[in-house]
């Protein structure tokens, strides 16, 4: 089996492929104060409790936008599972896609990994909509170019942010209010929230559509994906395993040139 274990600001999510196949999917917290010993431990439980042994994993691949807890991760899935992870962005790891950024190591390794999988979803233009502690929009030409992108303050990061400076307002469930119009400060912050952010999707989609001047396929991914393009109008296809599924697109492409 393959492990693929995407390292995010709040959460690592990882995935154990048999061949191309998505066989199971988990999510832990991104602990920075956490040991080597202490992820092992995470790890080995996780497999544990889906009855999977670490002498199947085989090969790991790995994408981190957090530099200080990439080698821990890495060192701990070395000494569960006994194999050297990769690591995209990582000396002599193709991606298979050219990077159009001002400096193409500024884009985190997420970004691109979404990108990849995206545009072998649909060979054509797109752009990616993923909902995590930052919402970013990575844009791919129909050359299957990495295009750039924008980078928006998270949901969760905008509503704590919010709560942190408002003494009046407290925490409130991300879920629809049942209009837009909120007749109390709980259903008026969770609009703000909710059809607020589709809003922001939707505009800034239109924007970027125009800007790249040719129609675009549009993808959401992320933990949030589907509560907020529910309500979105310009978002076709909601893909919560698209990251996932580009790291082991990475990794294949890599396995076929060693």
């Amino acid at each position: 089996m393959l492990l693929a274990v995407d390292v995010g600001n709040t959460n690592i999510v990882g995935g154990l492929f048999d061949g191309a196949t998505l066989v199971d999917t988990f999510r832990i917290a991104t602990e920075r104060h956490r040991t080597v010993d202490e992820y092992a431990v995470v790890f080995s439980q996780v497999l544990a409790l889906r009855g999977i042994g670490s002498d199947r994993v085989h090969a790991c691949i790995i994408a981190s936008v957090v530099p200080q807890v990439t080698d821990l991760i890495e060192s701990a899935i070395a000494t569960v599972a006994k194999v050297a992870p990769l690591i995209v962005g990582g000396p002599g790891l193709k991606t298979g896609m050219s990077i159009r950024y001002d400096n193409p190591r500024d884009v985190g390794a997420d970004r691109i990994v979404n990108a990849v999988a995206a545009f072998d979803r649909v060979h054509d233009a797109v752009i990616v909509v993923d909902f995590g502690t930052a919402t970013t929009f990575d844009c791919i030409s129909k050359q299957g170019e990495y295009l750039g992108g924008v980078i928006v303050p998270g949901v969760q990061v905008s509503l704590d942010g919010l709560l942190n400076r408002a003494a009046k307002l407290n925490r409130v469930d991300l879920t629809e209010p049942p209009r837009v119009i909120g007749r109390n400060t709980t259903h008026a912050m969770q609009s703000g929230i909710i059809f607020g952010y589709a809003s922001l999707v939707d505009g800034l989609l239109d924007k970027i559509e125009t800007e790249m001047n040719v129609p675009c396929r549009t993808l959401a991914t992320g933990g949030l994906a589907s509560r907020i393009c529910a309500h979105t109008k310009k978002v076709e296809e909601i893909c919560p395993d698209l990251t996932l599924e580009g790291l082991r697109l990475i990794f294949d492409r890599n396995r076929q040139e060693r």
